[in-house]
């Protein structure tokens, strides 16, 4: 039987929209069961903190339990490879960080392209790092620590969250600017690196304010400036380092992304729900209180921020000569 040339094309225009139907009829059923959200660096540590605070708005607000894995090691790549290599089923999410951005430079044999390898997501928070020191350290101002290091060179141990993360980095822009050799200590993120630096056992560490902001209050480790451009709410007395060293500045930042070729349906979803969040009045607050400002905006938006601190980040690595062990 030979069909009519208007009823064939009817036909035809309603198979060609069935997959989108089914794309659409995926996302709104999604998640249907636990997502991970996978975390390149240690638990207690401020990734880790970022991580949990979102994965309990998401468990909360779409009815599945959002699960952080912690997949520690070579400054995230570990745990960024397994998130990457996942199925794009919007099952397996990446916790970003400034550290990625940082290693696309750093690292020159990883085995992704970060950038084609993401679909992001959504921006979390940003926040500035602080330059921070074991009290033990005879100095109160920057200008008296670049003093004290320039008088015991190669003495002072640098602490930092890994190899390669942004904390390194941003220590590592310091000793470039302020002219100062400083050891760097390489530690599985930055939880047990201020373990040490409570101690003594290192000396000096460019930590995210979010993860020290408590020992710094609590007196356990001495702040000296924040590395933002201005200061810090959460510490309006701290000047910056940019005060005594013209054009400094480092910031980290977090979101979400997923693998590339995950449906958009689904990073419409996450998105959405995501931006939600962070207009919660308790949400904001408990960023707030982690000395951080919240960064909403679409998944284009997100994705620009990677590119422009890729870029970034990759000037600073090439201008300090670091590298990668």
């Amino acid at each position: 039987m030979t069909l009519p040339r208007r009823r064939f094309l009817h036909l035809a225009a309603g198979a060609a929209a069935l997959p989108g139907v089914a794309r659409f009829a995926f996302a709104q059923a999604y998640p249907t069961r636990p997502v991970r959200i996978i975390v390149g660096f240690s638990a207690g540590g401020p990734s880790d903190i970022v991580a949990r605070i979102i994965a309990q708005w998401l468990s909360e607000h779409l009815g599945q339990e959002f699960v952080v894995e912690n997949r520690p090691g070579a400054a995230g790549n570990i745990g960024t490879e397994a998130a990457l290599r996942a199925p794009p089923d919007g099952y397996t999410l990446l916790l970003v960080t400034s550290t990625n951005a940082v290693n696309v430079t750093f690292y020159e044999n990883l085995n992704f392209n970060f950038m084609s390898d993401i679909a992001p997501v959504a921006g979390i928070i940003r926040v500035p790092f602080v330059m921070e020191i074991n009290p033990s350290i005879p100095a109160k101002t920057v200008p008296e620590f670049i003093a004290y290091a320039k008088a015991n060179p190669g003495k002072i141990n640098m602490a930092s969250g890994g190899i390669g993360t942004s904390v390194h980095i941003a220590g590592e822009l310091f000793k470039m600017m302020a002219g100062v050799n400083l050891v760097h200590v390489p530690y599985r993120g930055s939880a047990p690196a201020l373990t040490d630096m409570i101690s003594g056992q290192v000396h000096v560490m460019f930590d995210i304010l979010t993860s020290s902001i408590q020992h710094i209050r609590s007196g356990a480790l001495r702040a000296l400036a924040v590395t933002s451009a201005t200061r810090s709410e959460a510490l309006p007395d701290l000047p910056t380092v940019g005060d005594f060293l013209p054009g400094y500045e480092a910031t980290a930042w977090y979101g979400i992304a997923a693998p590339k070729n995950t449906p958009s349906e689904i990073v419409g979803k996450l998105n959405k729900e995501i931006n939600a969040g962070l207009a919660d009045p308790k949400i904001k607050a408990r960023f707030a209180d982690l000395a951080s400002t919240v960064i909403p905006g679409s998944s284009a938006d997100f994705g620009k921020l990677v590119g422009q601190e890729i870029e970034k980040w990759g000037m600073v690595v090439k201008f300090s000569g670091a590298k990668a062990d």
